[in-house]
């Protein structure tokens, strides 16, 4: 396949497939025209890479899990410790965003936003 079939086949633009290259996350055989040339296997991992970046695992942390992916003698707990981290990682930013929410909507529903100056929005986001 060259990299327009497989950016259609896996849903990356070429220019991430590009990059995940550059970076050593795939190695396409080259013609000897210098094109790319996927194979099967390469459609797989940049199948499997998507999916783990669009499940917001670092560029090191797919290494790792693609690493594990293609060695069949892993440990799952290694493939677990990986997730494990990046999931307390996803409840850390979830609880932060739940408090921004919560201070936000206190500031907003304080507001009367109406034509007066006085703005406890302005106010809250000053610290005062």
């Amino acid at each position: 396949m060259n990299i327009g079939e497989v950016a259609a086949q896996t849903g990356l633009p070429a220019k991430t497939i590009r990059y995940y290259e550059d970076i050593g996350l795939i190695t396409p055989k080259r013609e000897a025209n210098g094109y790319r040339v996927f194979a099967r296997t390469d459609a797989h991992k940049l199948a499997f890479l998507a999916r783990a970046r669009a499940l917001g695992f670092s560029i090191e942390d797919c290494r790792n899990l693609l690493a594990l992916w293609e060695d069949r003698s892993r440990a799952s707990a290694d493939v677990r410790a990986i997730a494990n981290e990046h999931l307390s990682e996803i409840e850390e930013k979830i609880t932060g965003l739940t408090a921004m929410r919560d201070t936000l909507s206190e500031l907003v529903r304080d507001c009367a936003g109406d034509n007066r100056p006085d703005c406890p929005i302005l106010k809250g986001l000053e610290g005062a």
